[in-house]
């Protein structure tokens, strides 16, 4: 579900470049990254605006 095309998931670039970032609405980013080790872990590590999270 996390790559649903409606949350618009997607790589960033830049010094965010290890990250990916999806949309929960009209202006509210959630950057994430996934860990695998036995399972896949999503870690959430930043969620706001726009402007807050880039």
């Amino acid at each position: 579900m996390m790559l649903d095309p409606t949350l618009r998931t997607h790589k960033l670039s830049g010094k965010l470049a290890a990250y990916l970032a999806c949309s929960c609405g009209y202006d509210c980013r959630i950057i994430f990254t996934i860990e695998k080790d036995n399972v896949e872990n999503i870690l959430l590590l930043d969620i706001g605006t726009h402007d807050d999270v880039y």
